[in-house]
């Protein structure tokens, strides 16, 4: 679809040739730098065309034992420490995240949105919002999401219905909805109408969404198809409004909390989101 019309407040016209970067690394799926700057800055896309763009982009997106025969005592699992319990320990660590993804969490990033699924296989997930005051980790808010229907996966692949785990910035946002007090770069469009064939529960999904800077190339719309590692690898990875049950590959939550993100989350703090099943996240 490209974005020729596309227009920013305050920042010129946007070219998603302009905002490749040679120094991605694919295993993040964004660059560290990506585009900085923005401001409050709102997009306008020209929506010719878009409903069937929309369609193909969207592709990607959206107790213990008895002891029974033992004979020996019945065995209990130790509870895990919670999020809030992590932190009140180490606050300069994202809580339940292990040293494999936590290296990966840029040094200049203020901001981190979390997101555990419940399990590998499950599309149930916990998103909580982080803020850094010096060296120091604070939670923000916590709602309950929904990521892939069929779980999580480290090798995303186009309709697997998993969503990717790893650590990825977050650069763009936009909606069928306007939002002016957006701190991220915001694409307003009907373009981002779900399509009529899909169920009527999932009408509202990108009312608001924020682009995970998976497969994509960052300073565009949500909406811009280009997969710098190829289609084969999937796309249109975002955060969104939440419509009950798991998505293709998207994390969804509240419309409280998308909100409560479009107007925290802020380019000049280098938000990122690290994300992936319980599991993988400790690893």
């Amino acid at each position: 679809m490209g974005m020729r019309g596309a227009r920013r407040t305050g920042g010129g016209t946007v070219r998603p040739e302009a905002a490749r970067d040679s120094s991605r690394d694919p295993a993040r799926g964004a660059p560290i730098g990506g585009a900085r700057g923005r401001g409050a800055a709102g997009r306008v896309l020209a929506a010719a065309a878009a409903g069937t763009t929309l369609a193909v982009l969207l592709s990607g997106c959206g107790g213990s034992g008895s002891g029974h025969g033992s004979g020996g005592p019945k065995r209990t699992k130790a509870p895990e420490h919670s999020a809030q319990a992590e932190l009140a320990e180490n606050p300069t660590r994202i809580p339940r995240v292990g040293d494999r993804l936590q290296s990966k969490i840029p040094d200049d990033a203020r901001q981190v949105v979390a997101v555990e699924g419940k399990g590998e296989d499950s599309a149930q997930a916990t998103v909580r919002l982080y803020s850094r005051h010096g060296k120091k980790w604070r939670e923000e808010h916590s709602w309950a999401g929904h990521n892939g229907k069929k779980g999580w996966t480290a090798d995303h692949h186009e309709g697997d219905k998993r969503s990717p785990v790893g650590v990825f910035t977050l650069s763009d946002a936009g909606g069928v909805l306007p939002d002016s007090e957006a701190k991220l770069p915001y694409t307003h469009t009907s373009a981002f109408t779900p399509p009529s064939y899909w169920p009527k529960k999932t009408r509202h999904d990108f009312d608001h969404v924020i682009a995970i800077d998976y497969n994509r190339v960052t300073g565009t719309s949500p909406l811009d198809p280009t997969r710098p590692q190829g289609k084969a690898k999937g796309g249109s990875i975002w955060l969104h409004m939440d419509h009950g049950s798991g998505t293709s590959g998207c994390v969804s939550l509240s419309k409280s909390g998308m909100r409560t993100l479009l107007r925290t989350l802020d380019p000049d703090k280098h938000p990122v989101v690290v994300m992936g099943d319980r599991a993988s996240l400790r690893k």
